[in-house]
């Protein structure tokens, strides 16, 4: 696996989120960890609002404070996955969303990124907000991401079923030492 670093999101990499969004969709697949990129109807909206959920001062009643990274490969600057980090649980994210949802193109799928987004982003958790367990959930057919948890020491809490989705839920906690 090559190299990965989280980075911001800025408007010099709008070109490649968009062309993130497309593969995702094309591949029907879940935006997890892509903040509103599913809803967004411009690059431009969906930096905004990631931006503005970033901010304390702006973040959008019901939610909480969250930080976007995008994961990109060093050798050549392809944008390969996002991961998104919540400062904090509210009810809902408590009970289904946890404090991580992360997302890996498809084309760039079964080469660890997922692992090492992960990794780099419960340091993140650690060192700069001072998390001591983070909680992150996955559905139950999703054998990849079940995994890319077990691997981060994520431990099995019990599985929920999410109404407004429909979904059934794998609830993990993984303590940050």
């Amino acid at each position: 696996m090559d190299t990965i670093k989280l980075i911001l999101p800025t408007e010099e990499w709008l070109d490649q989120v968009w062309a993130y969004r497309r593969e995702m969709l094309e591949a029907d697949s879940s935006m997890d960890g892509c903040g509103p990129l599913g809803r967004a109807d411009t690059p431009e909206q969906w930096l905004a609002d990631v931006r503005a959920i970033r901010n304390p001062a702006t973040v959008p009643e019901g939610k909480v404070q969250a930080t976007l990274f995008l994961s990109v490969r060093e050798s050549d600057g392809k944008l390969v996955g996002m991961i998104d980090v919540r400062h904090s649980l509210n009810e809902h994210l408590r009970q289904f969303g946890g404090n991580i949802g992360y997302s890996v193109r498809p084309s760039e799928r079964r080469k660890g990124y997922a692992k090492e987004q992960l990794r780099l982003a419960l340091g993140y958790c650690k060192k700069t907000l001072g998390l001591d367990r983070v909680l992150i959930t996955c559905q139950p057919h999703n054998e990849g991401s079940r995994r890319t948890i077990l691997s981060a020491g994520g431990v099995y809490e019990n599985t929920v079923h999410e109404p407004d989705r429909n979904v059934d839920l794998q609830r993990y906690w993984i303590t940050l030492s």
